[in-house]
């Protein structure tokens, strides 16, 4: 532990704002004394005890519930003191600095906790491992019901269980290679009585079952992001409308209505989809739509998916046509590649939607005033995501989970390779095994640097 960890902190828990009900927590290694100076009356560990929340001065700031954990029955796994009152901003911040001074009063060195800082605890107290300690940010923080699920089953262990499993798996296949390096003269065949390479081939399997769940979960936390682009009035933002079900953006038959970026995150089978309508796509009339345009073409540089719209009521409109190339032909390398983009042919209530142009890519037509074609582009985005999966059973994960088991997959096929060959070299498999458990354990934080941990938790909301 840094010596920061040491320290009792406090923060108020609850979401800035008024409500009902607001929470002061702190945590720290023995709070009795802070108990001591806050009450006149001893609190019944684990029990709800309603009373009065004084100043110095004896005045009454609020009347609450006060709740003492002691250490390690709290969340924390060190003693926690809640105090709960009416949810008020004045009334938290009062009982915050009730809680400071009476601290100074009795020489406890009580802090202000940082972002995450609870949690941080919890888990350098064993009492969650890394990756339910993200978990817990990511259930505060999903945006579909299907992501919040997951992310539960996450707190709840089912993904550590996984990782647990698997590593365990890896130690003892570890230790019959590593067995057969210190006793060569044996004439036993430890790896072959032990069917080592069959068990090498399962958990490399399973490994890759783990990786591709993993990548579904960190699509349900992250989602998808889509930039609709075209010229202007061919029917973006009207798209943007009909997919979310709302009057997001302005729609007049006025070309270059939309100046700015226009975003709002939708859900397809519980996947986020980010829709991000951006101005159209010409050249500038002002310096306002100047901007707008080169903010257009950044988001199309990061987008997962860009649906290109092509109004059909004005094709071999004069000079329509070459517009139409020219943005095609600025595209990123990345979005002609044909996997990334998608030729939407719009107003197909209006105009004949036969014959699309041939080329790379994806090709539909639809309506956005009908909501024609809406349930194929739909499809169509979730297969650009690679989602293939249902949510029932799924595990929120992130991209530095993902990465640690893709890691843990490359060094099991390295292993593989030397395991299969002539002439093992059976040091160099079992250096390779032990480097695929190192990055499968870091997931859930057994091997974790400090700067790791500061950027996780630094993540977190203060109070959690």
């Amino acid at each position: 532990m840094l010596p920061r960890h040491h320290d009792p902190v406090i923060a108020i828990t609850t979401a800035p704002g008024r409500g009902a009900v607001g929470i002061v927590r702190a945590s720290g290694r023995d709070l009795k004394p802070l108990v001591d100076a806050l009450f006149a009356r001893p609190l019944v560990p684990r029990h709800a005890t309603y009373l009065p929340f004084t100043d110095a001065q004896g005045q009454v700031i609020d009347r609450g519930l006060a709740l003492h954990f002691p250490a390690p029955q709290s969340y924390t796994g060190e003693d926690v003191l809640e105090l709960q009152a009416h949810g008020g901003p004045v009334v938290l911040q009062l009982l915050l600095a009730r809680c400071l001074e009476a601290a100074r009063g009795i020489g406890m060195g009580l802090r202000l906790a940082e972002p995450g800082e609870f949690t941080e605890r919890a888990y350098l107290n064993d009492k969650l491992d890394l990756a339910q300690a993200e978990a817990v940010s990511d259930l505060i923080e999903a945006s579909t019901e299907a992501a919040a699920r997951s992310a539960s089953r996450s707190l709840s262990g089912a993904f550590s269980d996984e990782v647990h499993a698997l590593r365990d798996r890896l130690v003892s296949l570890r230790m019959l290679v590593e067995a057969t390096l210190d006793f060569p003269e044996e004439e036993i065949d430890f790896l072959q009585k032990a069917d080592a390479l069959g068990r090498l081939r399962t958990i490399a399997s399973d490994v890759a079952g783990v990786l591709g769940r993993a990548r579904q979960g960190a699509l349900l936390r992250e989602g998808m992001q889509i930039v609709l682009a075209g010229q202007p009035n061919v029917g973006k933002s009207s798209l943007l409308n009909a997919l979310a079900g709302a009057e997001l953006a302005i729609v007049t038959p006025i070309p270059g209505t939309t100046r700015d970026k226009v975003s709002e995150t939708i859900q397809i089978d519980g996947v986020p989809v980010h829709v991000i309508d951006t101005a159209g796509l010409r050249e500038a009339g002002d310096e306002v739509e100047r901007i707008g345009i080169a903010r257009s073409w950044e988001a199309i540089e990061r987008a997962d998916a860009v649906l290109f719209l092509h109004d059909l009521t004005r094709r071999g409109e004069p000079g329509y046509d070459a517009a139409e190339a020219q943005i095609a032909a600025r595209l990123p390398a990345p979005q002609r590649d044909g996997e990334r983009i998608v030729h939407v042919y719009s107003k197909s209530d209006l105009a004949n939607a036969q014959n699309l142009p041939p080329g790379a890519g994806h090709h539909l037509a639809l309506s956005a005033r009908t909501g024609e074609g809406l349930d194929a582009l739909r499809r169509l985005l979730l297969q650009l995501a690679g989602w293939h999966a249902s949510p029932d059973g799924l595990f929120i994960a992130r991209a530095r989970h993902v990465d640690a088991l893709r890691h843990t997959a490359e060094h099991l096929a390295l292993a593989l390779e030397l395991a299969t060959s002539p002439d093992p070299a059976l040091d160099l498999l079992a250096e390779e095994l032990r480097l695929a458990q190192t990055a499968l354990s870091q997931i859930t934080g057994e091997f974790t640097s400090d700067d790791l941990l500061g950027e996780i938790f630094s993540r977190f909301c203060i109070g959690k």
